[in-house]
């Protein structure tokens, strides 16, 4: 096995404390937003035989093993990470796999470069992701009820909102988060900036429900994004706990550090909360709107001892070992890829000790065993 070297992203909405908690290093004073594991070229893991993303380009069969080269090509298909969340995050959606190939095509076909501020697509693929909360998890995540979503604007007494809280009561229900949508994104940004400092300040007085959406007006002033922040659920993850997310599901994180896997892309639909471009047309054909309640995944138990969150798709599997110490060792030889991620303790993948925030890459049919104390993700693929 290789242990790694991973890369941190310094993203502005980053925890200065986090990341380097975890690890224990010395704060450097920058936000620390995410650790990447895996093999991504925008920063890819360092091993003692080179750089991951090479390894597997070089010998994709003895890296990946058969199963899944035949079933997702020659590379890894999840990106693992930790991410710290000191500031929300832009308020976002990722496309199904039909939808990323067709943009990414037609962004190709105009020539439009991928490094350009007004690409939505970066590649071909699909994002679907899960979060499992570290320490206490705030995000947003799905469309609330309308009509639950009508009462918390309503609430507010902001005259010029009160358009959209008479869009909300409309039938059918998708058709009126649409609307109302599509009209926040929309707008003359000069009114709704107006109109989110008056939401934002009546969110501050009433407190409770509201206090969160006064703090993303906070960080994001006069951003549209506030007010359809509103139209969202809001999770809270204690640790242990994780939140799947599918394609046109809007969502946002907003503090906390956790446990993120995703399939191996980039594509970000961004509909609010941000600086960056935001491809209202696209966006609005591929926002799901739904109103659903977001499930809390819990992980399930296997005899081993392995601890599962079961998703729907087959790029990634994530799960967790919390052994004690004297625990019977755990066989982990699969014939797939893996990545194991410590988070606690110091356990040992083979010879190797892992601390909090170590991590190896196993090759597929490697013979694995886990022992020690510990906590430690494992991150593979269903193949």
């Amino acid at each position: 096995m290789d242990r790694l070297v991973n890369t941190v992203r310094p993203y502005a909405w980053g925890s200065t404390t986090a990341i380097p908690d975890l690890l224990g290093t010395a704060p450097t004073g920058e936000p620390q937003a995410e650790l990447w594991m895996g093999a991504h070229p925008g920063a890819p893991s360092r091993t003692g035989r080179g750089a991951l993303n090479e390894l597997i380009a070089a010998d994709p069969v003895r890296e990946l093993g058969e199963r899944a080269v035949e079933k997702f090509g020659p590379r890894l298909p999840f990106l693992l990470k930790l991410l710290a969340a000191g500031a929300p995050l832009s308020l976002q959606v990722h496309p199904d796999l039909e939808q990323a190939k067709a943009g990414y095509a037609a962004e190709e076909a105009a020539g439009i470069p991928v490094d350009a501020p007004h690409r939505t697509y970066k590649d071909a693929n699909h994002k679907p992701e899960l979060i499992c909360a570290l320490t206490p998890f705030d995000g947003l995540c799905g469309f609330r009820a309308p009509a639950e979503a009508a009462d918390l604007i309503a609430a507010l007494g902001v005259d010029s909102l009160k358009p959209y809280v008479d869009l909300l009561h409309a039938h059918p229900e998708e058709a009126a988060l649409r609307e109302v949508l599509t009209a926040l994104l929309t707008a003359d940004r000069d009114e709704m900036a107006h109109t989110v400092a008056e939401a934002a300040a009546a969110a501050g007085r009433l407190g409770g429900d509201h206090a969160p959406f006064a703090s993303l007006a906070h960080h994001y002033p006069g951003d549209p994004g506030v007010i359809a922040a509103m139209l969202l659920n809001r999770v809270r993850l204690q640790p242990g706990e994780a939140l799947y997310l599918g394609a046109g599901v809007p969502h946002a994180y907003l503090d906390g550090l956790g446990v993120e896997i995703m399939a191996n892309s980039d594509n970000v639909l961004r509909c609010g909360l941000t600086p960056k471009h935001v491809d209202v047309p696209e966006l609005l054909r591929i926002v799901r709107f739904e109103p659903n309640e977001s499930a809390v995944l819990r992980p399930e138990a296997s005899p081993s001892g392995e601890e599962v969150y079961e998703t729907p798709i087959d790029e990634f599997r994530l799960s967790r070992f919390v052994r004690a110490e004297g625990a019977a060792p755990n066989d982990l030889t699969t014939p797939t890829p893996q990545i194991l991620l410590a988070v606690a303790g110091r356990p040992r993948a083979g010879e190797t000790v892992l601390g909090p925030g170590d991590s190896v890459f196993v090759p597929a049919g490697e013979p694995t065993e886990l022992t020690g104390a510990g906590t430690v993700f494992r991150a593979t693929v269903v193949a």
